[in-house]
């Protein structure tokens, strides 16, 4: 649970935001890796196969969002060196793509490759193998 900011002079108040994921990623990426060698490969979208007749109107070919949780991020800090290299000067979290946020969630725009009933084949996904999806929106 976190604290969502209030306005000031409001009672600050807690809430739980709560998703389901929609399905999760499959690659060869089991450990986190830089997005250059990530976004090279192909990936997998396995959707819940109860969702599938959601996927309706995708084409292959098309550009597609994909929001996603990072399941395996712990903690945050405000500033942070960019993809945690220390010689570069440290930058804002927000102005980063960093796994390391306070909400841990990652969107990153694909390429549809091919689509197999649940199953999405795309490219550019810089997310590991087993990466829970939240939503999926054209690009």
């Amino acid at each position: 649970m976190t604290d969502v900011p209030q306005p000031e002079g409001a009672a600050k108040k807690r809430r739980l935001i709560v998703y389901q994921a929609i399905g999760r990623v499959e690659n060869d990426f089991d450990e986190p890796a830089q997005p250059p060698g990530t976004r090279a490969v192909e990936s997998r979208i396995v959707i819940d196969p109860s969702l599938t007749e959601g996927l309706k109107g995708l084409k292959r070919g098309q550009r597609v969002m994909v929001v996603f949780y990072f399941h395996r991020s712990q903690g945050f800090d405000l500033l942070q060196h960019p993809q945690g290299d220390r010689s570069r000067p440290r930058r804002g979290v927000f102005a980063l793509r960093s796994p390391r946020r306070p909400n841990p969630i990652g969107v990153t725009v694909v390429d549809l490759v091919a689509i197999e009933e649940n199953v999405l084949h795309v490219r550019g996904l810089d997310a590991i193998n087993g990466t829970p999806v939240l939503d999926l929106k054209p690009a």
